[in-house]
């Protein structure tokens, strides 16, 4: 029997681990990206208040 080729178990193992950390992966991204997306608002909020503040006083 030919052994340089891994067997359809150890295959569809990689293929399940690969798919596990690629959606971890996707998920942190996701995290990354919203955090970033929440610090700008913030920022942007405080910005408007202190305009709104030096606008009316």
């Amino acid at each position: 029997m030919d052994q340089t080729r891994p067997s359809l178990a150890r295959r569809a193992l990689a293929v399940l681990i690969l798919a596990l950390v690629a959606w971890i992966l996707i998920k942190v991204i996701i995290g990354f990206a919203a955090a970033i997306f929440w610090i700008v608002v913030a920022v942007v909020v405080v910005g408007a208040v202190l305009w709104a503040i030096n606008t009316l006083f």
